[in-house]
């Protein structure tokens, strides 16, 4: 079973939106090397609306996992700054949340 029209949409325009970069170690990729990413999961009462989804490469994605951006990030000032110069679209309360996880 593929993934809906829907989604493949919505990955399509987040990818775009992003520029194709991984907002987590910078690097620009194919469609096919990006995944998109909750910044505040599913589990953890995330959505699926576009403030709440960045493109991130398989391999950061990977090492997140289940985490909010902001846990994952508190230990990785480099990757924290890439979130913070090239996720600007994501919702204001997580951002602040990623900034204040670096204090």
């Amino acid at each position: 079973m593929g993934i809906s029209r829907r989604a493949k949409h919505r990955r399509t325009a987040i990818f775009r939106r992003d520029g194709y970069r991984c907002v987590y170690c910078g690097l620009v990729f194919s469609d096919k090397e990006l995944t998109v990413d909750h910044v505040q999961p599913r589990v953890k009462r995330g959505d699926h609306s576009p403030g709440n989804l960045v493109s991130a490469c398989v391999r950061c994605n990977t090492d997140k996992g289940g985490r909010a951006a902001w846990d994952y990030l508190r230990s990785r000032p480099t990757q924290r700054q890439n979130f913070l110069r090239y996720a600007v679209h994501v919702w204001a309360r997580l951002r602040r949340a990623v900034q204040d996880a670096g204090r």
